[in-house]
């Protein structure tokens, strides 16, 4: 008969605990050698958040946005800047015909061409001068180079010419709101003598200035002698 067992220590009220304490594993709380260490992310503290932290939310796209609106912004303005030139070109190009028509009508390019002529007729100087000079008369202080051609110009209109009649304005070419020319016919009376004529032709240039029309150059058009 077996004697009595030999008391078991593990068992009995602190057996149990002392074999579960046994058995635990304990965890290293802090790095273990050769393990990589990761820095944690800056707080607010220390400065904004480096580009490189993984953590990072991407940009959000605003100033893309912002380049196309300026981009479209700038495509509507350009489109109005032309169109308002274009307006403005057409505009200019329709009023032009109408305002120089009204300046250098027929009639009154008709009359300041004759004055023109007479002048030349008759040796008028001051009215030569005044039409040459097209619109400088009043700032050009001296006259006298002026005067001088003025002279030889209506001398040797003289010697073509012993009568002059303007008959008609063939054509008035527009150059701008205050300058055309004008291709006119007039009748003429040879100084050598001989037939009249009343097929010549000569070309003016106009300037309409302060509600008067000045002749800036005449030419005579037609061949012939007289």
């Amino acid at each position: 008969m077996a004697g009595p067992h030999p008391p078991n220590h593990t068992v009995g009220t602190d057996g149990p605990t002392r074999q579960a304490e046994s058995r635990r594993v304990e965890f290293p709380t802090g790095p273990t050698p050769g393990d990589p260490v990761f820095a944690p992310p800056p707080t607010n503290d220390a400065g904004p958040t480096p580009a490189g932290y993984a953590g990072q939310l991407p940009p959000a796209p605003y100033p893309r946005r912002r380049s196309k609106r300026r981009l479209v912004i700038g495509l509507l303005v350009a489109v109005a800047l032309v169109a308002a030139m274009t307006v403005a070109i057409v505009y200019g190009v329709r009023t032009n015909g109408a305002n120089t028509g009204t300046s250098f009508s027929e009639g009154a390019a008709k009359a300041a061409i004759q004055e023109y002529l007479d002048a030349l007729e008759h040796r008028d100087i001051d009215i030569i001068v005044h039409n040459t000079l097209c619109g400088m008369y009043d700032g050009v202080r001296d006259k006298r180079s002026d005067q001088a051609l003025a002279k030889m110009s209506s001398d040797a209109f003289r010697k073509q010419f012993s009568e002059v009649e303007l008959t008609s304005i063939d054509k008035i070419v527009y150059l701008s709101q205050y300058q055309a020319q004008a291709l006119f016919t007039m009748r003429v009376s040879p100084a050598a003598g001989g037939p009249t004529r009343a097929d010549a032709q000569g070309v003016a240039q106009l300037l309409f200035q302060r509600g008067q029309i000045m002749v800036c150059s005449y030419v005579l058009r037609t061949a012939g002698s007289y």
